[in-house]
């Protein structure tokens, strides 16, 4: 298993890096992951709310709890790891970040080659005519909210059991190709597809550099694995 010192030299040779983002790089901002502890919001799962059927069954239910978690996620602010990857990008001439999170502090950090796999919260898509289009309000004036056509509009991410954006993961998988080195930052590495593409890296040769507070499925075969903070570690690397 590398060290840091195996890691930082990997990644100042390297001129195409891609990395991967997971919901523990916006816990450090304070942003509370899906599945952590205290995951219930009047007594419902987010599992049970982040699905079509609950959108169909109670679109007023799935906004009312789609609100509270974007009113959360806006006192977040980027941190030392976020800010690490804009810094990354500025340096490698072919830099992709690949992110699971949907709360929008990756462009607040400035970054702007960003695949958001699984849609971003600040966006909204009509399910009348289709408009994908921003809204950043806080709170929401009306619940549910709609579209200018009229049509009710629903979040603009993925929700568990849809495809991800047409193209998406196409795209990723090309990054991933291209990279000689690897992060996988923060995740818990049992999302698919995103998890896949981990072991799609190895494959392709890159050098894969972990990041997690703790050890995941992914661990094993990474090339060098860093236990702790992403705000810590990444600056090191930069």
């Amino acid at each position: 298993m590398g060290d840091l010192s195996q890691a930082r030299e990997w990644l100042a040779q390297a001129s195409s890096v891609a990395a991967l983002t997971g919901a523990g790089i916006s816990a450090e901002s304070g942003v509370p992951t899906f599945r952590g502890a205290g995951g219930l919001w009047k007594n419902y799962k987010p599992e049970e709310l982040a699905t079509p059927d609950a959108f169909a069954r109670d679109p007023r239910l799935v906004w009312e709890w789609y609100d509270s978690r974007r009113q959360l996620i806006a006192k977040a602010q980027p941190n030392a790891a976020h800010r690490a990857l804009v810094e990354m990008e500025k340096r490698k001439p072919r830099f992709t970040l690949i992110t699971q999170n949907v709360d929008g502090l990756h462009d607040l950090a400035g970054s702007g080659k960003i695949l958001k796999l699984h849609g971003d919260i600040w966006r909204m898509l009509c399910t009348q005519c289709g408009a994908n289009f921003p809204n950043r309000r806080v709170p929401l004036p009306k619940i549910p909210p709609h579209c200018a056509c009229g049509g009710m509009a629903r979040p603009g991410v993925v929700w568990f059991g849809e495809p991800l954006p047409e193209g998406m993961m196409k795209e990723a998988e090309h990054a991933v190709a291209a990279a000689q080195v690897f992060l996988v930052i923060g995740t818990s590495a049992v999302v698919y597809p995103a998890a896949g593409l981990i072991p799609f890296a190895k494959q392709a040769g890159a050098k894969v550099i972990e990041i997690n507070l703790e050890e995941t499925a992914y661990t094993a075969t990474a090339d060098c694995a860093l236990h702790g903070a992403a705000g810590d570690w990444l600056p090191q690397l930069v």
